[in-house]
């Protein structure tokens, strides 16, 4: 069904072409004159049929697009996660990740922490120093 639409739609776009191509310019674009037809018919007679023969196929044109793209996406439409219903799950969940055991005092193996020292008799323990905050750096000359 696609094959046959698209084969109609192909032949649609290239009578189409034809068609634009025989209609005289009115522009007068590029130096040329008003097209080689002068004895086939009357001015007026191939205004009106070249333009409703556009018109027509134009709208054809169109009306196949439009079915091309339906039947394309019935074919492959997505598929409502709703209508499916509730997924089973096929795989076994793994171990949880384990956090790591806080560490004792009790323990003896590796590097001890470094206890806190308690402050000689009558000293206050020593303040950390605030930073200075960085001087902006000036503009560079152009």
């Amino acid at each position: 069904m696609i094959a046959l639409l698209l084969v109609v739609h192909i032949l649609i776009a290239l009578s189409l072409v034809g068609v634009i191509l025989l209609q005289k310019s009115e522009g007068g674009a590029l130096g040329m004159g008003g097209g080689g037809m002068s004895g086939f018919m009357t001015g007026r007679s191939t205004s009106n049929l070249l333009t409703r023969a556009t018109a027509v196929l134009a709208a054809a044109f169109m009306l196949t697009s439009v079915f091309l793209v339906l039947l394309h996406n019935r074919e492959r439409a997505p598929h409502s996660l709703i209508d499916q219903g509730p997924a089973s799950s096929q795989q076994t969940p793994g171990p949880a990740p384990q956090q790591p055991a806080a560490p004792s005092s009790e323990q003896a193996p590796g590097p001890a922490a470094p206890q806190p020292t308690a402050p000689a008799s009558g000293q206050a323990p020593p303040q950390p120093q605030p930073e200075k905050p960085a001087e902006p750096s000036p503009p560079l000359a152009r």
